[in-house]
């Protein structure tokens, strides 16, 4: 079995290339490869191969700059995963997709189900949105993961840019009313792995059949408190040389760090449908996030 993997530069799509290889020949793409933003180059990379199994892991992920450029994320987040999902239906084959919690307003005090009403407050959530409708109305066989706040070695994201900033700053602010899960990419990588081993083995797609699951890791923190757990770690660990103290990032409201884009104030994501339907339990994310630390400790060491 042949899987293109798209995105492969990227967070998810990084550890992707490891937990996909078991399950066929895995033929991973980056943007040189295949840009997203390239429609006709989309369809030409998949007629080429002719996978049977198409996963993508990429996407137009700069939230506040979306904001301006929405032309461009909608053509990326929108329309490339229409044309993904019209090129699998074609050959028959299964499209694998990563969505976000940013297509939710963020209003609802409990964790969202896949069943609640969505309503994105950003160009990003919206073109999102418009991605998952792009791929339901092909009507082909497809499998979509809504996840959230995902961090992990590769690429840049939140662990990053607070470990930059306790390097040379003595106090920061951190909003701390935004509540949600952060989640490991190599946990996204892995249960898609097992999710879609499943899927080939035994509980089968329909033709036609788009199944949508939330997929996040256990135990909802705020950003702040997520911060200082990341420079509490990395305060004891060999390798890291902070100025930062975690007791020295205080606690701002969302009102008091505008941005561009609006930010979900609830992304708690209830992962009940997936868990049950593969036998899954969502794991905590700090064991991932020291691992993830230990890397980067490594690779400032040079080794």
């Amino acid at each position: 079995m042949s899987i293109l993997l798209l995105g492969k530069d990227g967070q998810v799509g990084w550890q992707l290339q490891r937990s996909l290889a078991p399950h066929g020949r895995v033929l991973a793409c980056g943007r040189a490869e295949c840009d997203l933003a390239d429609l006709d180059r989309i369809r030409s990379v998949v007629r080429q191969i002719k996978p049977s199994v198409i996963v993508n892991a990429a996407a137009y992920t700069a939230v506040d700059k979306a904001e301006s450029e929405v032309a461009l994320a909608q053509r990326i987040n929108a329309e490339a995963p229409g044309v993904l999902a019209e090129e699998a239906a074609r050959l028959g084959g299964l499209l694998v997709h990563y969505s976000t919690d940013y297509v939710y307003d963020g209003t609802k005090t409990t964790p969202w189900v896949e069943s609640d009403p969505t309503c994105p407050q950003s160009v990003y959530g919206a073109t999102k949105l418009a991605g998952e409708a792009a791929i339901r109305a092909v009507g082909g066989k497809s499998l979509i993961f809504r996840t959230s706040w995902v961090f992990g070695a590769r690429g840049g994201n939140f662990v990053k840019t607070i470990l930059r900033l306790a390097r040379d700053k003595e106090s920061i602010n951190v909003v701390d009313d935004q509540i949600g899960s952060p989640t490991p990419a190599a946990l996204i990588a892995t249960v898609t792995g097992v999710v879609l081993a499943m899927l080939l083995r035994g509980q089968v797609l329909e033709s036609g059949e788009n199944r949508l699951y939330h997929l996040a890791a256990a135990r909802p923190v705020s950003w702040c408190e997520f911060a200082q757990t990341i420079v509490g770690l990395a305060g004891v660990m060999p390798g890291f040389d902070l100025r930062l103290q975690a007791e020295a990032i205080r606690a701002i409201a969302t009102a008091e760090y505008p941005t561009p884009a609006r930010r979900p104030v609830n992304s708690r994501l209830d992962c009940t449908r997936l868990e049950t339907d593969f036998g899954l339990q969502m794991p905590d994310w700090q064991s991932y996030l020291e691992r993830m630390l230990q890397l980067l400790a490594l690779k400032q060491n040079g080794y």
